[in-house]
C-alpha cells in the first residue's frame, strides 16, 4: 500500500481511468453537500494564508484487466462521491469557459483533456471516470454535451446543473484556483498484497452513511475478480435491489437480519447485521462457494419480497400474507422464511402453508386481544421452526403452539372470548382489521370496510338523551362507561353523522339506518328493539364466538398431544434445586433469598430457573444469571457492556472472557448493603431485554 498527500488534480491528471466498481453505491451527494464544497473552494481561493484544503481520501487499486491500452484502470473503493462531484464541477467550468471568453489560467480544452478525458483513447477508455449503473451513461452524455438518456441519473444532472448555474464571469477564476488547492490522501493498493475489504472497513469503521446493505454488498463483491463481480451482481444482486424498489436499504437490512436469524439460530442486533453476516460467511462450509451463498440469499430474498410486498400471483397466498402484514407481525418472518422455503421446495403443500399462515395470524391476534406483551414474540418465532418435525409437519407445529405456556401461550377459546367481549376495541390498534374480518368472513362479495366509519350504537356523548337513559336503565352511567368502546356496542356505517346521538329506535328506521344497512355486523341490531346492557353483551358474545371460528386455536387429540409433551419432557429430564449449589448455605443463602425476592418483583413474567452451573432469571430470555461462590454471588447481566449505565463503576467487562452465564457484564454481590445499587443495573438488563431486539 502506498499512501501520500496529493493535489486532487494531480491524481486525476495523466493517462488513467478511475472506475467505480459495480458493487459501489450510485452517486448520492445532495445539493447541500455540493454547495458546501463550492463555498469551501471559493473561500480557500480568496485566502492567501491557506496552502490547501483537505477533502478526504481516494483509495484505489489496479485490477488486472486484459487490455491492449497503456491506460491503467483503477478501481475506487473509497472517495467515489467526492471524485464524481469534482468531475461534475470541472465539466460545468469547462462548458462555461467554452461559451464565454474570459481571462483565466486555463481553458475548456485543457480542463477536459487533463482531468476529464483520455484524449488519445476511444470508446469507454476515453473517459477518466467511469461510473456504474445508469450514472455512467448520464455522466458520459454530459461530457459529450449531447442529449441525456431517457433513464438518466437525476442526482448527477441535478448537481451538474447546480454548478452550471453557480459559475459566472466573476467567480470562474476563483473556482479554478480553489480546485487547484484541493488535497487528498491518495492510497494506492497492490492487488494480491493489500486487502481492499479490510482497508475499506478500517476507513469506514462506524459505517459512516453506509447502510448494512451497502456493507454486505461490498463485502461479497469487493474481493472477487471483475468477471465474477459482474456475474454475481447482474444475476443476483441487481435483481434483488430492483425487487425492493425505493425501499431497498431499509427493507434489505430487515430481510438480512431475518435471514441471519434463520441461518445462525439467533437474532442479531440491527446495527450488527453486517458483522454477523461476515461471521456467517466465514463459518460456512468450505465447500460452499461465494456464488452458492449469494444464490441462497437471492432465493430467500425473493421469498421475503413475496411475503412483505405481496408480489405473488396466487391470490390465496397473497391474502394470507396481507393479513400478516396488516397485523404488523414482522417478527414472524424468521419462522415463515424457512416454512416458505419448504413450500417452494415442494416439501409441504400450498394448503399446509396457508393453514400455517392462519395459525400465525391467529396466534398473534389472540395474544393482542388478551393483552399479552409482545416483547417475547421475536424469540418465540426465531426458535419455532426447530419444533417442526418434518415427518409430521403441521401436527408438530400445532403441538408446539398448544404446549406453549405463560407469556408464550396461545390463548384458548375461553380466554379469547372473555377478553374480546370486555376489550376496549375502539382504541385497539387493530380494530379496523378486526371489524373487517368479522364483516367479510364467509362472504364471496367482499365489503370494503375502509369505505365505512365506526359507529357507536350507544352514543359516545356523555350527555345522553333521556330516551337513551331510560333504555339503558337505572345504571345507565355505569353501562355507558363499561361498554361504550366494546365490540358489542360497535358497528360499521356510511351514515355516521346522520345517526349521531339519535335514539336507538330512530337509528333503526331512519333512511340509511340499521334496518337499511347491507352490513352483516348490523344483522343483530335489525332483530332487536331495545339496546341495553343485556343486548350489548348478547351481541358481544355472538361476535366473540364468531371470532373464535375465524381466529382458530390449534386442536389435537389428547393422545397425540401427550406424545409431544413426553418428548418435550425428555429434553429436560435433569432437575436442579437450591441444594445442588455447594456454596448456597448460611449467610450466602440468606443473601440469595433477599436478592431473589427483589428480582422476582421486577415483573410478573420473571421466572427462576436452576441450571447445572448457574441460576437464571428470565422473562423473554435470561437477563441476569447467578453463579454462587464461597464469598459472593457472581452475577452476569445479559446486556452489552457499552450499554450499561454504571455511575459507581462496579461492573466488569467480560466480553472476551469465558464465563458461565449469559452477557458481557459481571458484578459481585457480597452483602445486602450492595443490593440497591446492583438492582439498578439488573433493572437495566431487564429493560433492555423487554425492548425487543
Amino acid at each position: 500500500m502506498k499512501a501520500s498527500e496529493s493535489k486532487l488534480l494531480t491524481v486525476l491528471k495523466g493517462p488513467k481511468q478511475f472506475i467505480i466498481p459495480i458493487y459501489q453505491r450510485t452517486y448520492s451527494w445532495k445539493l447541500a453537500q455540493c454547495n458546501q464544497l463550492l463555498n469551501d473552494i471559493l473561500r480557500i481561493s480568496k485566502d492567501p494564508s491557506t496552502s490547501g484544503h483537505f477533502i478526504g481520501s481516494v483509495v484505489y487499486f489496479q485490477e488486472n484487466i486484459h487490455t491492449q491500452s497503456d491506460v491503467p484502470k483503477l478501481l475506487i473503493i473509497d472517495g467515489q462521491q467526492r471524485v464524481t462531484t469534482i468531475s461534475l464541477l470541472i465539466a460545468a467550468l469547462a462548458q462555461f469557459l467554452k461559451n464565454n471568453e474570459i481571462a483565466i489560467d486555463t481553458n475548456s480544452t485543457k480542463l477536459q483533456n487533463y482531468y476529464l478525458l483520455n484524449s488519445d483513447e476511444e470508446d469507454e477508455l476515453h473517459y477518466k471516470l467511469l461510473l456504474n449503473k445508469r450514472d455512467k451513461q448520464t455522466h458520459i452524455n454530459i461530457l459529450k454535451g449531447i442529449e441525456l438518456p431517457k433513464d438518466y441519473s437525476q442526482r448527477i444532472v441535478e448537481n451538474f446543473d447546480f454548478f452550471k448555474n453557480k459559475i459566472n464571469k466573476e467567480n470562474a477564476s476563483s473556482i479554478y484556483n480553489g480546485i487547484l488547492q484541493l488535497f487528498v490522501v491518495e492510497v494506492a493498493l497492490e492487488k494480491g498484497i493489500d486487502n481492499p475489504q479490510m482497508i475499506f472497513e478500517s476507513m469506514n469503521s462506524t459505517g459512516l452513511d453506509l447502510s448494512q446493505a451497502d456493507l454486505i454488498r461490498n463485502y461479497i463483491l469487493m474481493g472477487q475478480e471483475i468477471k465474477l463481480q459482474n456475474h454475481l451482481y447482474e444475476k443476483y444482486w441487481y435483481p434483488m435491489e430492483q425487487s425492493y424498489g425505493n425501499e431497498y436499504t431499509a427493507a434489505f437490512n430487515a430481510f438480512m437480519r431475518d435471514y441471519l436469524s434463520v441461518k445462525i439460530g439467533s437474532i442479531p442486533r440491527m446495527d450488527k447485521v453486517y458483522e454477523e453476516f461476515k461471521q456467517y460467511v466465514q463459518g460456512s462450509k468450505s465447500s460452499d462457494s461465494i456464488e452458492e451463498i449469494v444464490a441462497d440469499i437471492y432465493s430467500f430474498s425473493n421469498y421475503y419480497v413475496h411475503m412483505v410486498f405481496h408480489r405473488l400471483e396466487d391470490k390465496e397466498l397473497q391474502q394470507a400474507f396481507k393479513n400478516i402484514s396488516r397485523l404488523k407481525v414482522d417478527v414472524s418472518y424468521p419462522f415463515l422464511l424457512p416454512v416458505y422455503n419448504d413450500f417452494k421446495e415442494n416439501f409441504i403443500s400450498k394448503e399446509v402453508l396457508i393453514e400455517i399462515l392462519y395459525l400465525v395470524e391467529s396466534y398473534v391476534f389472540r395474544r393482542a386481544i388478551c393483552g399479552i406483551p409482545t416483547n417475547s414474540l421475536n424469540k418465540t418465532f426465531a426458535t419455532l421452526y426447530k419444533a417442526i418435525s418434518k415427518d409430521n409437519y403441521l401436527e408438530s407445529l400445532k403441538a408446539a403452539f398448544i404446549l406453549m405456556d405463560g407469556y408464550k401461550r396461545f390463548p384458548d377459546d375461553v380466554e379469547f372470548e372473555k377478553e374480546i367481549v370486555a376489550k376496549d376495541v375502539y382504541n385497539f390498534r387493530s380494530r379496523n382489521y378486526l371489524l373487517n374480518k368479522l364483516e367479510n368472513e364467509g362472504r364471496k362479495e367482499l365489503v370494503n370496510t375502509d369505505d365505512y366509519t365506526i359507529e357507536h350504537i350507544m352514543p359516545q356523548n356523555e350527555s345522553l338523551s333521556n330516551e337513551w337513559k331510560v333504555m339503558l336503565g337505572e345504571k345507565w352511567k355505569e353501562v355507558h362507561q363499561t361498554y361504550l368502546h366494546t365490540i358489542g356496542n360497535l358497528t360499521l356505517t356510511g351514515y355516521n353523522s346522520e345517526l349521531s346521538n339519535k335514539p336507538f329506535e330512530i337509528k333503526k328506521i331512519m333512511e340509511g339506518g340499521v334496518n337499511d344497512s347491507p352490513i352483516r355486523l348490523n344483522s343483530f341490531l335489525r332483530n332487536t328493539n331495545i339496546w341495553n346492557e343485556e343486548s350489548i353483551l348478547k351481541r358481544a358474545n355472538q361476535l366473540a364466538q364468531k371470532a373464535s371460528l375465524i381466529w382458530k386455536a390449534p386442536q389435537l387429540q389428547q393422545e397425540i398431544l401427550e406424545k409431544y409433551r413426553k418428548s418435550e419432557e425428555k429434553q429436560t429430564t435433569v432437575h436442579y434445586n437450591l441444594e445442588h449449589y455447594e456454596y448456597l448455605k448460611g449467610e450466602m443463602l440468606d443473601l440469595y433469598f433477599t436478592f431473589r425476592k427483589r428480582v422476582l418483583n421486577i415483573d410478573s413474567s420473571v421466572k427462576e430457573e436452576f441450571k447445572k452451573l448457574y441460576i437464571a432469571f428470565k422473562s423473554s430470555t435470561n437477563f441476569v444469571d447467578i453463579v454462587p461462590q464461597k464469598a459472593r454471588l457472581r452475577l452476569s447481566l445479559n446486556i452489552d457492556f457499552s450499554d450499561i449505565i454504571d455511575p459507581k463503576g462496579i461492573c466488569k467487562d467480560i466480553t472476551e472472557l469465558g464465563r458461565w452465564g449469559n452477557g458481557d457484564v459481571e458484578i459481585s454481590l457480597k452483602n445486602i448493603n450492595e443490593i440497591d445499587d446492583i438492582m439498578d443495573l439488573v433493572q437495566q438488563a431487564f429493560d433492555k431485554q423487554m425492548e425487543g431486539i
